[in-house]
């Protein structure tokens, strides 16, 4: 397996035709990379609305002096690039800036490479407003010797001109820029490359050519095609509660086809006194699973938040409370071997750190993921945090910091061979959700190479909240490191009561009929498609299983065929023959 620097790529760009806003032909820039470069790339989309984003002009052009006593200097690398050096920082703010005008309900994505003169610190993106406040729009871990990209954005909920600038709390150090862009998308533009992107990465074409049993091609014939089953793992979380209702059996079995238990395998439920595993419910509940043909992420074997342990675990000293975890790592992962596609090893532990505290192992997490595996190397094994992608403000959750403790635990030795997930909750709060910072998050995370998932989709209430529902699904199932959904929802009768699904009568409620729309999308329709004058059938399909019907109004019989349509495959052509 590589290792996880090796993993680091750069997405190819996907193309998008626009129309209108000065916008002809315009492709999304995917770009993104980990790694620190000896140089800096040349500014995406042309700097957008930057003006002098590359520095090629006089810094007049564009660009303002520092804020409070920091001063700017135009300097030039070995390689003839132009860059600019802040120094003689007193404010953690003291930063060069540009003034832009953002326009309300308009997107804007943003990129910069930046660079320290020394040591290695976080620098993030700020938008200030006329007002004085502050909108932070991304961050990234900068280090001295190589350039770093800094990417983010923001989703304008006021016209106004706003000032860009760069914080970096460590005032000792020199912020090195360069090649800065602000690219404004309006949210018809945002749309149009959701589906075009869905249509790219998750479809593929198929051809059929119906001829008969002399080769001729069978004009008119009918191709009725159906879906079987969807590529896509769009799933919502279940509890206890379906053990004993029918109606959310029923409900449940027939739109989803993975699943979370939301806390039916988690420590507090399995073992409330210690020494004393009951195992009955989540038992039942994988047996309800397997029946219906529906995949499990194992969640959790442990959750690193205080709040959230056993009561008895708080008592326990460090030597006890390590064996202990070390019963309970065994017990879990080895009663359900076998029978997950991933587990959540440790939960939420760049919020929280109860294992690593208690037991004075900064290690813990590391040890606990190649443990782990070891006991079952089937399951892709996550990190699953909060705040990631959702909310830009929480700097312990920062995409930078969660690389930064993901790439501790695969260095680990021994944990070199671990299939490892990047597992991302996606809790939004009420209000209008950041896509292009969710947008930006995802293309840095992605340029690891590793399986995203999002795994407890929830949005806060909000009059419009099954509208943000849907733009933040759509977010997730049109960005090409995405490979699963997770909603943390459901029927109101099982106690989902912040996003309800459906109310106490299975009648959908307004998020419902997002769901169900979108799993009408995202699953290809029956067809039936009239072959042309040379046989031919041409459609474009969701990634799954199919089964096929051909027949001709003229022939004897008809024929039937089953096929797989995979993202490996862009355009496949099947032959059909009908005996008349």
């Amino acid at each position: 397996m590589k290792t996880f620097t090796e993993t680091c790529i750069l997405w190819l760009s996907c193309i998008l035709l626009f129309s209108g806003n000065s916008i002809n032909a315009f492709t999304y820039d995917y770009t993104a990379t980990t790694e620190c470069l000896g140089e800096p790339q040349r500014a995406q989309y042309g700097g957008g609305i930057i003006v002098n984003p590359d520095f090629n002009q006089s810094l007049e052009a564009g660009w303002s002096t520092a804020i409070g006593q920091g001063n700017i200097e135009e300097r030039i690398s070995e390689a003839g690039n132009r860059f600019i050096v802040v120094h003689n920082r007193t404010n953690q703010l003291d930063s060069l800036f540009q003034k832009v005008q953002l326009e309300e309900g308009n997107l804007y994505s943003f990129s910069a490479w930046v660079q320290l003169s020394e040591g290695r610190e976080t620098v993030a993106v700020f938008f200030k407003t006329t007002d004085g406040d502050l909108v932070r729009g991304g961050s990234v871990i900068a280090d001295h010797g190589c350039w770093s990209l800094l990417k983010g954005g923001i989703v304008a909920n006021f016209s106004s001109p706003v000032e860009i600038l760069f914080r970096c709390e460590n005032t000792k150090v020199d912020i090195w820029v360069d090649s800065v862009s602000l690219q404004q998308f309006t949210k018809t533009q945002w749309k149009s490359h959701q589906d075009n992107t869905i249509d790219k990465i998750r479809k593929s074409k198929v051809r059929f050519q119906v001829t008969d049993a002399n080769k001729t091609a069978m004009r008119g014939a009918i191709v009725s095609i159906k879906q079987e089953q969807s590529d896509f793992p769009f799933g919502c979380g279940m509890n206890h509660y379906i053990l004993t209702s029918t109606d959310y059996q029923n409900w449940f079995a027939s739109r989803f086809k993975v699943t979370t238990f939301t806390n039916e395998m988690k420590w507090y439920s399995t073992e409330k006194r210690q020494g004393h595993e009951n195992y009955t419910v989540s038992d039942a509940m994988v047996k309800f699973a397997k029946r219906n043909g529906i995949s499990i992420r194992g969640h959790n074997i442990f959750w690193d938040d205080p709040k959230y342990q056993p009561e008895w675990v708080n008592s326990l000293s460090p030597e006890d409370l390590r064996k202990a975890a070390e019963k309970r790592l065994k017990s879990v992962v080895s009663r359900y071997r076998g029978k997950l596609i991933a587990w959540d090893v440790v939960n939420e532990n760049l919020h929280f750190s109860f294992f690593e505290d208690k037991l004075g192992d900064q290690n813990a997490s590391a040890e606990y993921f190649s443990e782990a595996y070891r006991l079952d190397p089937t399951p892709i094994m996550f990190m699953n945090e909060y705040n990631t992608i959702e909310y830009c403000r929480d700097e312990k959750a920062s995409v930078a910091n969660y690389l930064e403790k993901l790439q501790e635990i695969l260095q680990y030795p021994g944990n070199e061979g671990i299939s490892a997930g990047i597992g991302l909750q996606c809790r939004f709060g009420s209000g209008q959700p950041n896509l292009a910072y969710m947008r930006s998050s995802l293309d840095i995370l992605g340029s690891t190479g590793l399986p995203i998932w999002l795994t407890e989709v929830d949005v806060g209430k909000d009059p419009d909240q099954a509208q943000h529902l849907e733009e933040i699904l759509r977010e997730g199932y049109s960005h090409p490191a995405v490979q699963g959904i997770v909603m943390f929802a459901g029927p109101e009768l099982a106690g989902f009561k912040n996003m309800p699904l459906a109310d106490t009568n299975f009648n959908n409620t307004p998020a419902g009929d997002v769901v169900d729309k979108l799993l009408g999308e995202w699953e290809s329709e029956i067809l039936e498609i009239k072959a042309d004058d040379r046989g031919f059938v041409d459609a474009l399909l969701s990634h799954g299983d199919y089964s096929v019907t051909v027949q001709h109004p003229e022939a004897n019989s008809s024929t039937t065929l089953s096929f797989r349509m995979t993202k490996d495959i862009p355009q496949t052509t099947i032959d059909v023959q009908i005996h008349t």
